[in-house]
């Protein structure tokens, strides 16, 4: 099942992520941006819930939620297994020198240079003989995986960094092994490497697939792909070269549709209709509420998610639709967004609030604020009531608009 009005958490990764994890949107969840922000003890993640409910629980990939020895490593919040990055910085570099098991360090043979200050505690860099690739090393963990639970419920969360930029290599930061198919494509450098890196991840998704039905649980395990923002323009990408974000406009770091809306795909052969197409409005904070009624676990009270389940399930006439989805971001100033239907709002503190109507302006290229003011102050009446503060990530306090 394709579904075509999917968003992610946020436009960067870590709060992104904690949407998907902590089923709360930006408004609520407490970690809203790109900072070493922990979980904390008493957050409840979609690992918990699994976990509560009887399923052995596995991460493989970047986490971003928490640092070495703090509250919010997987290891503490609800993952029986984890293997990958536990720093975003970290996670940039292909050719790490280390990766985390659990709560050890597994060393590659990598060696790793770390460019100024910023690094000293080694969270980023570029190796400079550049041996093993943490991507192939997550897929054959993530494919470990598996085959140690194949008797037992379990869920999996692969989260893998391709097609991410190394931003500490500048322009050669599409890191790949081998250019692959693309080798003699007469295309700059970067667009090579970051067309090879999504053929990796497409391949190693099938391997995936091609495990589960091998092990006989194809028809009893529901896949779920997506992305945590749009297409980047880093690492000497141009997201514009192969026309990433389609008719959207803007990418990673923006509101607009481009930075948010994201693919998503759910396949389980026999309960999900193959080929179909869904239009249902939904966002990364519904993923709690949808492993949880799956598995018959208890979603925590007052998040933000609604269960997707009666759609991936045909059962259209039972599905909730959210009254709106809202996000904030707070790099580049402060920025809010709201979806209601086919309108969306994107808030620009300080300053104004644009309105454009998805039916029929899809790329948010028709601005109609003027047109329907009284649209524009329910978004925004939205957005104030969407807003917890946080002591990490202040909302700037609205300027009083001039009388015309």
């Amino acid at each position: 099942m394709r579904f075509t009005q999917h968003y992610a958490g946020s436009t960067v990764c870590a709060p992104s992520r904690c949407c998907l994890m902590t089923g709360y949107h930006t408004g609520h969840a407490l970690v809203r941006g790109n900072a070493r922000v922990p979980l904390t003890p008493d957050d409840v993640t979609v690992a918990k819930a699994m976990k509560q409910a009887g399923y052995a629980t596995g991460l493989v990939g970047k986490w971003g939620l928490g640092e070495a020895d703090s509250t919010g490593i997987p290891n503490k919040q609800g993952f029986d297994y984890f293997y990958g990055y536990l720093s975003q910085l970290h996670a940039h570099n292909y050719y790490p020198k280390f990766l985390w098991k659990n709560e050890q360090k597994v060393n590659f043979r990598n060696e790793v240079k770390y460019p100024h200050s910023r690094y000293l505690k080694k969270f980023g860099g570029v190796s400079t003989n550049k041996l093993d690739y943490s991507h192939d090393f997550m897929t054959q963990e993530a494919l470990s995986f598996v085959e140690r639970n194949k008797q037992n419920p379990f869920f999996l969360y692969i989260a893998y960094t391709i097609p991410h930029a190394n931003n500490e290599a500048g322009k050669k930061g599409m890191e790949v092994p081998d250019y692959g198919i693309y080798k003699d494509k007469d295309w700059p450098e970067p667009q090579k490497g970051h067309a090879a890196m999504i053929t990796r991840m497409d391949g190693d998704v099938g391997k995936l697939f091609g495990l589960i039905k091998k092990l006989g649980i194809d028809d009893n395990t529901l896949v779920m792909f997506t992305s945590d923002n749009g297409p980047h323009r880093e690492g000497g990408n141009n997201p514009d070269f192969n026309n990433s974000n389609g008719p959207l406009r803007g990418i990673k770091r923006d509101l607009y549709e481009g930075g948010i809306r994201v693919p998503m795909i759910a396949r389980w052969p026999g309960r999900v209709e193959p080929r179909s197409i869904s239009n249902h409005i939904s966002a990364f904070w519904d993923i709690l509420p949808t492993c949880a009624e799956l598995a018959g676990a208890k979603a925590p009270d007052g998040i933000d998610g609604i269960s997707f389940t009666p759609t991936l399930l045909g059962r259209n006439d039972r599905q909730k639709q959210h009254e709106f989805l809202y996000w904030e971001f707070h790099e580049r100033g402060s920025k809010q967004a709201i979806r209601m239907g086919n309108w969306k709002a994107v808030s620009f503190h300080q300053s104004h609030t644009e309105l454009y109507n998805l039916k029929d302006d899809l790329g948010e290229k028709n601005n109609v604020a003027a047109k329907y003011p009284d649209i524009v102050k329910k978004t925004e009446q939205y957005m104030v009531a969407s807003n917890t503060p946080s002591t990490h990530w202040p909302l700037k306090k609205w300027r009083k608009r001039k009388k015309k």
